[in-house]
């Protein structure tokens, strides 16, 4: 049983926060039909929700912690044993045992699984043989304590996120189960599943708990169909293959095996280079309250703060239209008013009467109780501030766009901050990052995010491919342009733009 205190915070979850989308009727009986052999089959749902799942066999037990679901699914499926409370606590403690799982996990991003019920979940995952790191969703967990119920040669059929194609903190989740069952089936389907949800989502079948399995099989289709097997169709990924040149990564497996093929070649040039091998590439500064933080001129002029304690900077992505950022760029900002000035103060007891006098504003009595204020001393002097070489935006739309820093700034944390290495004998290869090649590498290596957009943490922005001009010259652009297009279908973008 869920303690009281847990239950309370639950009820309090919004529907997004709780994870709490209920799965379309079709998906629903199809996922059964992969999932149930025979009538007799024992079968489990994690997080019954509303009980459709439940409802659907008459041979099942359900979880469910939220209170006003759970009368649903026990009158939308009377037959059913549904048991209140946190899963993960009745799956350490029951000796039950299923044929077959099938449902519809939640999704809680690790800032909200948190607390004993996460503690409860990743320490049972270890123990079943998944380590998951701390910014796990429930979700993945959730499929390895299921696992962990089954008899030999159970199955299991779920919705799960897309993230299963490129998160990292889902690739513990795929070594378990290529570990752990005969056949692990992933289904991509581009079309969402979920019209209002910016999530998308994808399928997931595995079959023969207790065997083990060197591939993953991977469907990719353009729109959901009720059937009653998994796809015939389905590309054979090498566990090997998924773990050393993708990086635990299935989404580069939604083009062509022709363009898989031309980026391995063009990652073993000799002249080609990685992205982090020729800079460092972080986020910029976290100001903690950017409104107080961030002047205009005309703020600028009404409090007479000097000029030596500002910095230009750059505060997200859309500021970078070109491949340079000129002084020009940033007297046009001074024209239009913009707040482009960074408040950099030091860690000085004595400051300017100018300043003091704008330290001592209602907005920096509130700017200072904001989190990141209130953990620094002073709480007004902002670190971390640098002046890159270049910038590169963090979420994009059609491409991630490289500046030079030709006007001196500085940037926030909503854009990347780019450092070319001192010992780096050959830079040339940054010429190449307008190429397709490179803006194909982005899709690869970076993930999409709601909205169409495509998002570039620093650590995938790091594995970017930049081959030189002369091996790009030798390359048929065709097929490349081609696998742009799908990779920017596959994230919405086509159908947003």
């Amino acid at each position: 049983m869920i303690r009281d205190k847990e239950a309370a915070a639950v009820q309090r979850l919004s529907q997004k926060e709780a994870g709490a989308y209920f799965t379309p009727d079709a998906i629903v009986s199809t996922l059964l039909r992969w999932a149930v052999r025979d009538e007799r089959d024992r079968l489990l749902d994690p997080s019954c929700g509303d009980g459709r799942f439940i409802a659907g066999h008459r041979n099942s037990v359900g979880i469910e912690q939220d209170m006003d679901t759970l009368g649903t699914a026990m009158a939308r499926a009377p037959w059913a044993l549904v048991h209140e409370g946190d899963f993960f606590s009745w799956a350490a403690e029951t000796a039950e045992r299923f044929e077959c799982a099938a449902g519809n996990p939640p999704f809680i991003r690790y800032q909200s699984f948190k607390g004993d019920t996460r503690a409860r979940a990743l320490g049972l995952c270890a123990r079943l043989g998944a380590d998951f790191t701390g910014l796990a969703s429930s979700w993945a967990p959730f499929l390895v304590a299921t696992a962990g119920l089954l008899k030999p040669g159970g199955k299991m059929a779920f919705v799960v996120p897309a993230e299963i194609g490129h998160a990292p903190y889902a690739a513990p989740l795929l070594d378990y189960l290529v570990e752990n069952f005969a056949t692990v089936h992933v289904v991509a389907v581009r079309e969402k599943l979920f019209p209002d949800l910016s999530e998308d989502c994808w399928l997931l079948f595995t079959d023969g708990h207790g065997g083990k399995t060197n591939e993953i099989r991977f469907s990719i289709l353009s729109r959901f169909a009720p059937s009653a097997r998994p796809p015939r169709q389905f590309i054979r990924v090498s566990v090997l293959e998924w773990r050393g040149v993708w990086k635990r990564r299935l989404r580069t497996f939604l083009v062509a095996d022709e363009v898989r093929d031309i980026y391995r070649h063009l990652v073993d040039q000799p002249d080609t280079r990685r992205f982090g091998e020729l800079a460092s590439i972080g986020i910029g500064y976290v100001s903690g309250a950017n409104d107080f933080f961030h002047l205009r001129p005309s703020d600028v002029d009404r409090w007479s703060i000097p000029a030596k304690f500002l910095h230009a900077t750059v505060r997200n992505g859309r500021a970078l239209t070109t491949s340079r950022l000129t002084e020009a760029v940033v007297e046009k900002w001074k024209r239009a008013d913009e707040a482009l000035y960074l408040l950099r103060l030091p860690k000085l007891k004595e400051l300017p009467s100018a300043v003091t006098r704008y330290l001592d504003t209602e907005a920096a009595r509130i700017a200072q109780t904001a989190y990141k204020c209130r953990v620094r001393d002073p709480w007004y002097s902002v670190p971390d501030v640098q002046v890159p070489d270049f910038f590169l935006s963090y979420m994009s739309g059609v491409r991630p766009n490289l500046a030079r820093n030709d006007a001196n700034c500085t940037c926030t944390n909503s854009v990347h901050s780019v450092r070319i290495k001192s010992d780096v004998p050959s830079k040339v290869n940054l010429s190449s990052w307008g190429s397709d090649f490179v803006q194909l590498s982005c899709e690869i290596e970076g993930h999409p995010l709601g909205g169409g957009m495509l998002k570039l943490e620093p650590r995938e922005a790091t594995e970017i491919v930049l081959p030189s001009r002369k091996t790009l010259g030798n390359l048929d652009p065709r097929p490349i342009q081609g696998a742009i297009d799908t990779m920017r279908q596959w994230r919405h973008y086509a159908s947003v733009a």
